[in-house]
């Protein structure tokens, strides 16, 4: 068999193991074993496997991942979702539907300093639910704004999954993240605007508004100021050139504890349980990422990646990126985010460099499909999550989240058409 079909039979063969349950990374590392042992020999696929598993647990850039997870660990056991929320709901509940933009507002503040689209969906679903309900805004509002804001923790930075990619392909991490920053703003504008339109044109959406008096508006900033300070020390410390990566997430996560601290909200169980969702998170983050590179390296020898170069370099642009975000869309009806992000990383990204793009503008627009995955059925994660922690029904979730899964094609559009949104802040520090 030639390697091409080899290959083709091992993207197979990760679908049927992941559609029976086989957990994503172990997947990848057993197709990408076994395939590479067919094209090559069982003894080069062993000492390859041996080899990626050290050299990709012995790389000193995967400390960034502990240090920013730990961050947002330790803020979100000192209850700063609420925080937030009560302080956006201050200056924006006078607006109709200000609940839903203050719900929108407070993921994206979320994302600054948890990186985790999970850990926002969260925490923001058992803040912001409950009250919106209390002022009689539809539970389709209620889930959609929830779960289309929670998806901008992968792409507000610190990110993990910009990492992943940055560790994937090795474009600087650093960039990736500062990269992120300005499409985070632009999607989070867009979601809140959306979330505006939705109660314009469907006002029983958000009957009632609140007009908070300016000494409560006042007093809210107290509870807002953890997140802008903590995101400039360690974002602006990497953009400025003063951090590498991990340490601008150490001095963040350092910070944090210091505000916890300050704030009165530390706890020694607190603490304790940040440590260990740190572990677990990373655990799981290594797994992928180790399968990922096992399941690269047995893409690279099939020459999959060469050959889709050769059909698809000679596309236009804009003809390029509609057919990879056609291939996004599909697959994210039926596979998980993560496993879209690896799979398609190795045989997308050879071809985007080969076509002359940018890796670093890539990795944030394949961020924002992945946010579009996120909330497609039937697969969505956060729309089920979402579900699951609000008790909302599952169908009235994907219901409310149509007019914000438009606005997250929308935006993709835009840094696809408009790439130096993205680069822009990157290039700056390339300088």
């Amino acid at each position: 068999m030639s390697p091409e079909l080899i290959g083709l039979i091992g993207i197979i063969a990760l679908f049927v193991l992941m559609f029976l349950k086989v957990p994503i990374g172990f997947s990848m590392m057993i197709v990408g074993a076994v395939g590479y042992a067919v094209i090559i020999s069982p003894t080069a696929a062993a000492a390859k496997l041996g080899t990626d598993l050290f050299n990709n647990t012995h790389n000193y850039g995967l400390t960034v991942i502990p240090m920013f997870t730990l961050m947002g660990m330790i803020l979100g056991h000192t209850g700063l979702g609420s925080d937030l929320f009560k302080g956006f709901n201050a200056w924006l509940g006078f607006i109709r539907g200000g609940l839903a933009i203050a719900t929108i507002a407070t993921c994206a503040a979320f994302a600054a300093v948890s990186g985790s689209v999970i850990a926002t969906t969260a925490t923001i679903a058992n803040v912001a639910v409950p009250e919106m309900r209390k002022k009689h805004y539809h539970d389709t509002l209620n889930a959609g704004c929830v779960a289309s804001g929670s998806t901008l923790g992968i792409l507000i930075p610190p990110s993990s999954v910009l990492i992943i990619y940055g560790l994937l392909t090795e474009e600087s991490i650093g960039q990736l993240l500062i990269g992120g920053v300005v499409p985070g703003l632009i999607t989070a504008g867009l979601l809140a605007l959306t979330a505006y339109i939705v109660v314009r044109i469907k006002p029983e959406m958000a009957p009632e508004t609140y007009k908070a008096p300016m000494k409560e508006k006042l007093q809210s900033i107290k509870l807002i100021w953890p997140v802008p300070v903590i995101f400039l020390i360690s974002m602006g410390g990497i953009y400025l050139g003063y951090f590498t990566p991990t340490e601008g997430g150490a001095i963040g996560a350092f910070v944090a504890l210091i505000v916890s601290i300050i704030g009165k909200r530390f706890s020694w169980k607190g603490f304790g349980d940040a440590l260990l969702g740190t572990v677990r998170i990373v655990a799981m983050l290594m797994i992928l990422l180790i399968g990922g590179v096992v399941f690269g390296n047995f893409l690279s020898v099939t020459k999959i990646p060469q050959w889709l170069g050769t059909y698809f370099i000679e596309l236009p642009p804009f003809v390029l990126m509609l057919a990879i975000f056609t291939c996004y869309f599909i697959a994210g009806f039926f596979m998980d985010a993560m496993a879209i992000l690896i799979i398609f990383t190795g045989l997308f990204y050879p071809l985007i460099i080969q076509a002359g793009y940018s890796g670093i503008w890539y990795g944030v627009v394949t961020i924002l499909m992945l946010l579009i995955g996120f909330l497609t059925p039937p697969v969505g994660i956060v729309a089920i999550v979402t579900s699951g922690i609000t008790k909302i029904k599952l169908e009235t979730v994907f219901k409310g989240v149509i007019p914000f899964w438009i606005a997250l094609v929308l935006s993709t559009f835009l840094m696809i058409i408009f790439p130096d949104i993205v680069t822009f802040l990157p290039n700056l520090m390339a300088k």
